[in-house]
């Protein structure tokens, strides 16, 4: 069943892996929808997500020039899922902290969608305290992660970081997206045999 996806992406080393992650989702019948930090495009051109998505891609809260309506808060409605992948710590602490200085972190705060953060980073930080708070707050409101995974990270070392593989992340994904089957047994007459 086709979704509206909401694909964010920040300011990582993985942000390459986005091109990917959305080609995928594209081609399994999803309307996806690109949304980037300045800093992730410094890794990986709009032009690249745009033509994978056949979507303008959000890179800027003021980037709306469609309608009067502003444009992150367009998307903020039509999310089926906020995917974040990747997610690096500063995203998360504006997300734990209700910081939404970008369009990216102001979707975020306006949608109701679920939300499925894909964490990438040194293990360093991934291990900080504040990072440890941030990402239990997000999961006591609800925030699903995937990730990270151990590995050679992008910074020579070796250890948590690295953003969990395409495959796992889209099938975190469709679970989110896919409603609960309902318990198809058949319903007893109430008479006695």
């Amino acid at each position: 069943m086709k979704k509206n996806i909401i694909l964010g992406i920040t300011g990582s080393i993985a942000a390459y892996k986005s091109a990917e992650l959305a080609s995928r989702l594209v081609k399994d019948g999803h309307d996806v929808f690109a949304v980037m930090t300045s800093h992730a495009t410094e890794f990986i051109t709009p032009l690249t997500l745009q033509t994978l998505t056949r979507h303008p891609v959000t890179t800027g809260i003021f980037d709306e020039k469609e309608s009067w309506h502003p444009g992150h808060i367009a998307l903020a409605d039509r999310a089926d899922l906020l995917l974040i992948a990747p997610a690096t710590a500063n995203v998360l602490a504006k997300l734990a902290h209700g910081i939404a200085d970008d369009a990216l972190t102001s979707i975020a705060l306006a949608t109701r969608a679920p939300l499925l953060i894909a964490p990438a980073m040194n293990g360093k930080m991934w291990e900080h305290p504040a990072t440890v708070a941030n990402v239990a707050l997000l999961k006591s409101r609800g925030a699903k992660f995937i990730g990270p995974e151990r590995g050679l990270l992008a910074c020579g070392y070796a250890g948590i970081g690295r953003l969990w593989n395409t495959d796992g992340i889209l099938d975190a994904a469709t679970k989110i997206l896919t409603p609960p089957r309902k318990n198809s047994r058949p319903r007893s007459s109430g008479r006695k045999k």
